[in-house]
């Protein structure tokens, strides 16, 4: 039987594009609870966010700005459902994949998902973004002998159960590092399933930068080598 999927949203200073997302996100025809996270937004986000009612939508906000694995920590805390996915609150993805990423945890073919953003073409995707996530992916299957194609994309799909035994303790985007070495030490076998993409500039809010890439080594040679959980 299909579980049930807590979508958490971790947001900040997304004004421009929350409501929007938001009513992507809740239109989606399965069973889900949507959690969002202000991270302590300076802008008109949090104001946006209180002014919307559903029934499937909680909402908490934050009064100071931690960074995104703690909106994250926070949302899996608050979580209800068989399996959390995390969606960003700009529109680089489409919640319209949320069906075909559930598609292997229903039939038993891996205990967790990643979305591939490549075979579709990762439309305005910097040069500089691309080569980061390349390397990093290709870091990620040298040091844990995986097959991940995708590492550091947003859109992953983990059984809740799972995710809180992780323990979590990262901060900013070292999230994404973080769950896939934790993951891949615990052998969990990770399906690749391809997803949309469409990529933002830092003009239009995007905040992830070259010292998070930095960080994401750091971090994947950390739980590799120096740091059992």
């Amino acid at each position: 039987m299909p579980g049930k999927l807590s979508v958490i949203i971790p947001v900040y200073n997304e004004e421009n594009t929350v409501r929007e997302i938001l009513e992507k996100v809740l239109a989606v025809k399965i069973d889900k609870e949507v959690i969002v996270v202000d991270d302590g937004s300076t802008d008109s986000t949090a104001g946006i966010l209180r002014g919307i009612a559903h029934p499937d939508l909680k909402v908490f906000i934050k009064d100071k700005n931690q960074g995104k694995a703690s909106a994250v920590r926070c949302g899996i805390g608050m979580a209800g459902g068989d399996y959390i996915l995390i969606q960003d609150a700009d529109m680089e993805y489409d919640p319209g994949d949320y069906g075909k990423l559930m598609e292997p945890l229903i039939k038993g073919e891996a205990g967790a998902v990643y979305g591939d953003r490549f075979p579709m073409g990762a439309k305005n995707m910097f040069f500089k973004q691309w080569l980061a996530n390349r390397v990093l992916t290709v870091l990620t299957n040298l040091l844990f002998a995986s097959g991940i194609k995708d590492m550091e994309t947003c859109y992953k799909v983990i059984p809740l159960g799972l995710v809180r035994s992780l323990n979590l303790e990262e901060e900013r985007f070292d999230i994404e590092a973080e769950v896939s070495a934790k993951l891949l030490k615990r052998k969990i076998k990770i399906a690749n399933v391809p997803i949309r993409y469409k990529g933002r500039s830092y003009k239009e809010g995007k905040k992830i930068g070259f010292g998070d890439a930095l960080s994401a080594v750091r971090i994947l040679l950390k739980y590799r080598f120096f740091r059992n959980f």
